[in-house]
Parts: C-alpha cells; structure tokens; sequence
C-alpha cells in the first residue's frame, strides 16, 4: 500500500489514521459524516471530517484513481473549476485505491437546486455554467468523456452559478481537440442531461416549466453559440478594425471568458483583414487578486472585488490629491472595507456563504439601499442592513433563488 500525495496537501497528515487496510465501505469511524448535498454516487464514497476541512474518498480500481488524480492536477494547473486532488491510497492488497478530493463547500448538486428552482433565470443560469465548464474543458484540449450534470457541482461566483467537474476517471487530455471528439462529448450531454431531468419529471421533482427535451437541445445550441464566439475568425474591413476589434473582445469577455492574443492577418484581396482571438487561460482574475491581497477567491467573484479595488483607488486618489499606487490601494481596501465588513458576519450565519461571495452580495445590497435612498450608502451600512434583513432568510447549505435584474 501506498499513499501519492498532491502538494502542499494541506490536512493530508490527519487522514494516515484512518483504516485503509479495509474496504470503503466497512469503514466505522468517528470522522465519518453525512452531506445532505453530495448526491447520488456510482462508485463507494465516504465524507471525512477532520480540523482542516472535510475530504471525499472514492474507491476505484488502481488504474482510475492514477487517472483521476492525474487529470485532476492538471485541471488545477490550468485553472479549470474542478474539485481540489489531495492524494490517492494505492495497490491496497486485494481491494481497489481511493482517491482523495477536498470537499467543495457552499456547492450544491443539480438535484438538490432543481428541487428549488423553477425555470427562467435561475435555470438558465445553471445550464450555462454547464456549457461553459465543457467550453472550457475543450478549449484545454480536455475530453470529459462523462459530460452530465451528476458529475458536476455548482456554486455561487459572485451572483452567478460556476459549474465544477467532479468526476475526472473517464477524461482524456490532448493537444487540442478535433471537431469530432467535441461532438463526441456534445453527443454524451445530450443524452445524459435529457435523461437526467426525464428521471427528475418522472419523480415529480422537476418544475412543470423545465422541458428536459427541449434543455438537451439548449445545451447544443448555446454550446455552438459560445465555442463560436470564441473561436472563430472574422473578416473586417480595414478602416473598421479598431473598433470591431474592440467590440470582440467586449463580447468575449462579457461571456466570462479573457482574451489573450489578437491576431491580424491579411485576407485574400488585401483589402480587409482578419480577426482572430485566442482565450487567455481562466484564473487570470484570481491570480491577480490573489497576488495583490493574498484572497483566495473564484474568478468572477475576484473581478469583483478588483473593480471595487479600482473604485476605492480612485476615490481615495481625489479626496488625498495624491497617486497611489495598485498594491497601496489593494492593501488599504483589505484593512479598510473587505476585512471590516467579513467580520462583522453573525457567528450563526458564517455556514451561509463564504466570505468573498458575502462581500459581494454586500455591494450588490448596497446599490440597491443607495437607489431607494436617492443617496450613497456607505459600504459598513449596507453590511448592517444586510445581516439583519437578507443573510438570516438565505437557507443553510444551498444556493438562493436568481431572480430578474
């Protein structure tokens, strides 16, 4: 038996107690737990908690947890939503390996949101987050293999639904991917998410509003729509370039996604030219965030909190008279609005959101009491307001109603 290891696998040293001489599934141990989110399983799956956190284990044959814990580092490396590889046990004696994953927190599975949501905003927000997750996996020359909504988790970014892989033993990574493997996996999502929300309609678990036909369809469709947006070339005039140029990169970074190179290149009569983009890597906002405050957060929700870092630079800069620098400004808007406002959550409302998403949901709070109003509301107001009359509504453990902006 040994142990491989995802570094710095913080937390991974509370596990080596634990009885991997037996099988998963006669575990009897202390740190075992339930998590009313976690779903439906294929495979044995157990949930441990322990002072760091709490950890999946997945019992696999040898071969698939080395695949899974592979793919799952390299969807990590290309900052790719997936659930976080800490490590795996293998050549258990006579029994199969376990990967070991850390637990999303504040993730909900599709069964558990469409036994609250209806159709409308709230559902296509979840089907898009679906779409873009096997956009980007495609753009990372990533084969999923297993594309459905079972083998994915979502979560809250900023006010809107990011979709997680949760499911790596059947993924494939290449250079790039041919047309035809991506309808290989488009082929699976229509199939699996059509026969994944019949199962729901035939349980009485589905809104009447939701056509699971129709959404199978939608996949499809929105799918063609994004991956063309992003990847295609387009001939402009030259007179035209700047500005279409501009608008380009307006709509694909409205779409969630960065673009990293423009290239021009010369058409056929010379006199216009064309335009191609290629996506820049996701993260780009975290890691910027990340590296200006040390705040570990998820993309969209690190966007947010770069442009109210903007603001507050810009606001200080004219009541001082004084330029101040990025990193300056960063580190005054830590001490002076985000940890402020983070520590003043109720003890009993922490389990709700997490602590990027609260400061969000703060600002978005803050707009609203500053339209009623007809006057700006300071951020520490709003805060108040919003622990009294929002966060103690919101239920515990699940993603709130979208509703019409």
């Amino acid at each position: 038996m040994r142990f491989v290891f995802n570094p710095p696998a913080d937390g991974a040293a509370e596990l080596l107690d634990l009885p991997w001489e037996t099988p998963l599934a006669q575990w009897d141990v202390e740190a075992l737990v339930e998590v009313p989110t976690a779903g439906i399983h294929r495979h044995v799956v157990k949930f441990v908690d322990t002072p760091v956190g709490v950890f999946v284990l997945k019992e696999l044959p040898d071969d698939l947890v080395l695949r899974e814990y592979q793919l799952l580092r390299a969807l990590a490396h290309d900052s790719i939503p997936a659930v976080e590889v800490v490590g795996a046990c293998l050549e258990r004696e006579g029994q199969d390996a376990i990967v070991v994953t850390r637990f999303l927190a504040y993730s909900a599975t599709y069964r558990r949101l469409l036994s609250t949501i209806q159709a409308g905003p709230q559902f296509d927000a979840l089907i898009g987050g679906m779409v873009e997750l096997l956009v980007r996996l495609h753009l990372g020359g990533y084969l999923w293999g297993d594309c459905s909504l079972s083998n994915t988790l979502f979560k809250l970014d900023a006010g809107d639904l990011e979709a997680y892989l949760v499911d790596a033993e059947t993924m494939e990574h290449h250079p790039g991917l041919s047309d035809g493997q991506r309808q290989l996996d488009l082929d699976a999502a229509y199939e699996r998410i059509g026969g994944e929300l019949l199962d729901l309609e035939a349980g009485g678990l589905l809104d009447p509003g939701i056509d699971p036909v129709e959404t199978a369809d939608s996949v499809m469709e929105r799918y063609r729509a994004l991956w063309c947006e992003l990847t295609r070339d387009e001939v402009i005039s030259r007179d035209e370039q700047r500005y279409l140029i501009g608008e380009r990169m307006r709509r694909i970074e409205e779409l969630g996604f960065d673009v990293d190179e423009v290239e021009l290149l010369p058409a056929e009569d010379g006199s216009k030219i064309r335009l191609r983009t290629r996506v820049a890597d996701p993260g780009r906002w975290q890691r910027l965030l990340r590296s200006r405050t040390g705040l570990d957060v998820q993309d969209r929700q690190a966007r947010r909190l770069l442009s109210d870092i903007a603001s507050f630079r810009a606001w200080l800069e004219q009541s001082t008279g004084r330029n101040l620098t990025e990193a300056a400004a960063a580190t005054r808007w830590l001490v002076e609005c985000f940890d402020p406002v983070v520590s003043e959550i109720p003890a009993e409302l922490r389990g709700k959101r997490d602590e990027a998403e609260v400061f969000h949901e703060v600002l978005e709070h803050r707009w609203l009491l500053s339209e009623r109003a007809g006057r700006d509301v300071s951020t520490s107001e709003a805060a108040r307001d919003y622990f009294d009359t929002v966060l103690p509504d919101l239920p515990t453990g699940t993603i709130p109603v979208i509703t019409d902006p």
